[in-house]
């Protein structure tokens, strides 16, 4: 994943403008070696304008959260230090501040109403539907801002706002036109699929044992647990009908119906009858378990089983896997009884021999060996390629190839079309496409398909505007920089 984020990083950077507003609610971020003290100071200044740390606080946060969001638990703060998130977001702020110098320089200005208008439109401020001074100063302080701050940077992100829209550009119809062509271009294409039918290998011993000696690592066997284990049977109690109302009085909200509705009492009786003999055998198992722990009694079964293989409750095993040897675990409730478990041993796993391996070396190496040869036959039926012709298709003509599933039909077409070579073959595992392109034509104009082309058309174009002009006001302006960032 952190490769994934640090290649597609300056997308996220660059196409995240207005970040305000999200840091309602999210917080800030701890910083680490990049902690300024002082909310006033300055960590840079771009043409005429200061950076203060709050507002560099501001963005690192909004940042971490926009991926937090994107990748939900994942997301951490040794990731974010990994991807340089803290130097991305001074990029960033150092980026934002070049368009507001330029947005000075034209003389745009944000007006009081327009930020107000900005303010109603923020969930965390509203109390029944309406803005609400208080909830508007509670949630800044529980965000360790005020309105003074908080409006300053509203005012920033609207002035951004304002200098992208001078820079907003759409396709005129006909470059919308030959791009909807274009991009749902058509090939001719002819193609021969192989699979492990076309081929046949003999695995030899010495091939499995040279396979094996080569990844003898990835053979090992499971991690094994010792256990000392005490039962303790859950067995039904005698209650009296007075206990028994008394409870269902004072419980009758757990005892429920299929359908949600509360049973009666006589409906509920067995029901109760478990549930206070469990509560009964619960204090015995307690009692069971301190005498264990104080070695006044005796554990009655030991066992040695691989963790995979440990038959308990969901409850039973989150303990035993936290647990260190020499613990001993509070009863809880596995297959109705209760179970108390000392851990005597955790055995790490160990490299498999051979023999115990050869079964799994010899799945693993045929499945090499038929790919071996797959990719060997497929290299010489190239040379002399025949095929069957699917005619004219394009990237979701999957239809057309009903040999393959849908998913795989999918795989192959993508890459064809992005292949610049007219002959090759696409590897889908365990079989092999041969292509042909024999010829190429632009697609009939689709106008349904108007709306997808335009809007990544419109990204893309817009995006390039933005970072031409960056670079532009880069050498316009004088940027004064307080922190030395990473390459």
């Amino acid at each position: 994943m952190i490769t994934w984020m640090q290649r597609h990083k300056k997308w996220l950077v660059i196409t995240i403008w207005i970040s305000t507003i999200a840091f309602v609610g999210a917080g800030f971020v701890g910083w680490g070696s990049y902690d300024y003290g002082s909310k006033g100071g300055a960590v840079a200044v771009v043409g005429d304008r200061e950076v203060t740390v709050e507002e560099y606080q501001r963005e690192y946060s909004s940042l971490y959260d926009q991926y937090a969001r994107m990748f939900g638990n994942q997301f951490n703060q040794e990731m974010a230090d990994k991807l340089k998130l803290k130097d991305a977001a001074y990029k960033l702020i150092i980026q934002k501040n070049l368009i507001l110098s330029f947005a000075d320089e034209l003389g745009l200005d944000v007006t009081n109403e327009e930020i107000a208008k900005q303010l109603v439109l923020i969930p965390a401020f509203l109390k029944d539907g309406k803005f609400d001074k208080d909830t508007y100063i509670k949630v800044l302080q529980q965000n360790r801002s005020n309105p003074t701050e908080f409006e300053a940077s509203v005012k920033r992100d609207l002035l951004l706002q304002k200098i992208e829209s001078l820079f907003q550009i759409q396709a005129n119809a006909k470059e919308l036109e030959n791009l909807n062509k274009l991009l749902f271009a058509e090939d001719k294409v002819s193609i021969k699929i192989l699979n492990a039918n076309n081929v046949k290998v003999n695995v030899t011993e010495d091939e499995l044992k040279k396979y094996w000696e080569e990844n003898k690592n990835s053979y090992v066997s499971e991690p094994t647990v010792k256990l000392a284990i005490e039962e303790i049977n859950v067995e039904q109690g005698a209650f009296s009908e007075d206990e028994l109302k008394e409870h269902y009085n004072n419980f009758k909200t757990d005892y429920r119906q299929e359908d949600g509705k509360l049973k009666s009492f006589d409906e509920a009786k067995e029901d109760m009858i478990q549930v206070l003999s469990e509560k009964a055998t619960k204090k015995e198992a307690l009692k069971k378990y301190l005498k264990l722990k104080k070695g006044e009694e005796n554990f009655t079964k030991e066992v040695e089983v691989e963790e995979s293989k440990l038959a308990y409750s969901a409850e039973g095993l989150e303990k035993i896997d936290g647990a260190v040897p020499g613990d001993i675990l509070k009863p809880f409730i596995n297959n109705g009884n209760y179970v108390v478990v000392k851990v005597l041993n955790k055995g790490l796993p160990k490299p498999l021999s051979y023999e115990k391996a050869k079964e799994q070396v010899a799945q693993n190496y045929e499945a090499v060996a038929l790919n071996r040869a797959l990719e060997k036959l497929s290299n010489e039926e190239l040379e002399n390629f025949s095929g069957k012709s699917l005619g004219y298709v394009s990237r979701d003509s999957y239809e057309k190839i009903p040999e393959l599933q849908p998913q795989e039909a999918l795989t192959f077409l993508n890459k064809l079309f992005s292949s610049t070579e007219k002959q090759g073959k696409v590897n889908l595992g365990n079989k092999i496409v041969l292509y042909k392109i024999e010829d190429t034509r632009l697609a009939q104009y689709d106008e349904s398909k108007n709306e997808a082309v335009r809007s990544t058309v419109d990204k893309l174009l817009n995006q390039e505007l933005i970072n031409n002009l960056i670079k532009n006001l880069e050498n316009r302006y004088e940027v004064q920089s307080s922190i030395s960032l990473e390459e």
